[in-house]
């Protein structure tokens, strides 16, 4: 938890014991009585009790709320980016070996897992752009290989109702 002290300014709390608590400040770890020194928490606080709202509504929100933040994606949504003349199509893949059985993948399945590999390189690219301890050359090098594997997933680009959502090179 985050806290704010008249003194020393806002810190992270590190450990908690019986009557002192070690808080990582600025300028050093410093061991405080929490009570006697007008320790305020730092971030904003939230209370539970007497919702206005149902409990399950509530986790609902606070769920939806996480998955957005997080970047995850509603598998059945990636139906919608789906070409209409794809839905309820199948990957056929037929191994060399005849002896090999084939391997069906409904397309919708199939179109998931390539619209999270793109949702993967977005999160990355992300990642790198705001990594702190990478050089502008180390974070453009790193971009240059997402751009390539965008151009890589290029062919799937038959698959996307939209222009707008598929890769680019």
């Amino acid at each position: 938890m985050k806290v704010r002290h008249p003194q020393y300014a806002e810190g992270e709390v590190k450990t908690i014991g019986e009557h002192t608590a070690e808080i990582l400040f600025a300028d050093g770890r410093k061991t405080i009585e929490p009570q006697a020194s007008e320790l305020q928490p730092a971030e904003a606080q939230a209370s539970v009790s007497g919702l206005d709202v149902p409990l399950k509504t509530f986790i609902d929100q606070v769920v939806s709320a996480t998955v957005a933040e997080l970047g995850f994606e509603n598998p059945k949504a990636d139906v919608e980016q789906l070409g209409i003349r794809w839905h309820g199509g199948k990957v056929v893949l037929h191994p060399a070996d005849p002896s090999l059985q084939t391997k069906e993948i409904p397309l919708e399945v199939f179109f998931h897992k390539i619209v999270m590999i793109r949702n993967n390189l977005r999160v990355l690219e992300q990642k790198i752009n705001a990594h702190e301890k990478l050089s502008d050359g180390e974070k453009v090098e790193m971009h240059q290989y997402i751009t390539r594997s965008y151009g890589s997933m290029t062919t799937f680009n038959i698959l996307f109702r939209n222009k707008e959502e598929q890769f680019g090179g």
